[in-house]
């Protein structure tokens, strides 16, 4: 895990959840590192909530989390915890992805 200030955050790629801080929020972060295998996955700790973050990229599987918290879960339970996001997102029964799209 890497902590890192993200003041510059409109001037890169970066994308994630933003979330509460606890149980939910750390399974979270590790589910990142292991479903985004070859990426560093950045984590600003803001005490009441964790910005989660990656460049360009960050798929969450619904079957990692349920593994780092050890028990089921729903997708859409993320959204309780989720205060906010960076990117844009997709999300499913089995996935949420937060993505990065550059127009010109």
């Amino acid at each position: 895990m890497s902590v890192n200030s993200s003041g510059s955050a409109i001037y890169n790629n970066m994308v994630g959840p933003v979330m509460r801080a606890g149980e939910l929020a750390m399974a979270v972060i590790e589910a990142a590192k292991i479903d985004n295998p070859g990426k560093e996955v950045f984590v600003d700790d803001k005490r009441a909530y964790l910005r989660i973050h990656t460049d360009q990229e960050m798929i969450l599987h619904r079957e990692t989390i349920e593994e780092e918290l050890g028990r089921p879960f729903k997708m859409n339970d993320l959204e309780v915890d989720l205060s906010s996001f960076a990117g844009l997102i997709e999300s499913g029964d089995e996935s949420i992805r937060f993505y990065y799209v550059k127009k010109m």
